[in-house]
């Protein structure tokens, strides 16, 4: 796997594949061409339009997880990261809500969370952001404190 490799303009395929603890592990997180393919959707109908209209770099937290990587996280093997189709992110100096909103409000996506998101810090949590290029986008939206999912993007 090339570090250089372009997913799109702003981001490329070892951004979106890191991992601190596949890294420690020894864990194989490298994605076969159908992930790369999710990944590339991904940030064309994500990434891209964000970096573009907040004209802030994104900081990708976690993007495509092998199943190994998921399973050695908590995480669920069936997780849209294992299939290249999730990424979770922030913009730096941007409220978390802002950018949720933002993207529940223009772009089409499958799944939008606002996680660990406390309506107090505005930097608190980050977002998850999933996108199938497939067509089958249910754009849900829903918040998640660490326990509980709740419908929506709730900011308190």
């Amino acid at each position: 796997m090339s570090s250089r490799e372009r997913l799109s303009k702003h981001f490329t395929l070892q951004e979106l594949t890191k991992s601190q603890t596949a890294v420690r592990r020894g864990i194989d997180n490298t994605p076969t061409q159908e992930h790369k393919d999710a990944l590339k959707s991904l940030c064309e109908a994500i990434l891209e339009p964000c970096r573009v209209h907040f004209a802030r770099s994104i900081t990708p937290s976690s993007g495509y997880r092998s199943v190994a990587l998921c399973e050695a996280i908590g995480s669920s093997a069936k997780s849209q990261h294992a299939k290249g189709q999730a990424v979770d992110f922030e913009i730096g100096g941007l409220p978390n809500i802002e950018l949720a909103e933002w993207i529940r409000d223009n772009l089409e996506f499958d799944q939008l969370i606002l996680e660990f998101y406390d309506g107090v810090d505005p930097n608190s949590g980050w977002v998850h952001c999933s996108y199938r290029a497939d067509g089958q986008n249910r754009k849900q939206c829903l918040t998640f404190d660490g326990k509980t999912y709740r419908q929506g993007l709730i900011s308190g």
